[in-house]
């Protein structure tokens, strides 16, 4: 699997667009944003990308959990 955390299509630039979207949406907005994206990734696993959908709903929730804390 691709690292979902770094993908060439993301890093455009001076700046990830993890690290835009962080800073965009403010904390409250980026938890909610990784929230949403644990849910979706989650939600489909089982009919579109299997393992891949769990691990980049993990992702999502390192993320979470490292906002949270």
């Amino acid at each position: 699997m691709t690292d979902p955390t770094s993908p060439a299509h993301y890093q455009q630039g001076n700046v990830e667009c993890i690290d835009a979207l962080r800073s965009a949406l403010g904390k409250e907005g980026f938890e909610f944003y990784c929230q949403g994206n644990i849910l979706k990734y989650v939600w489909r696993f089982r009919h579109k990308g299997g393992a891949e959908d769990l691990e980049k709903a993990q992702v999502y929730l390192d993320w979470l959990l490292s906002s949270v804390k």
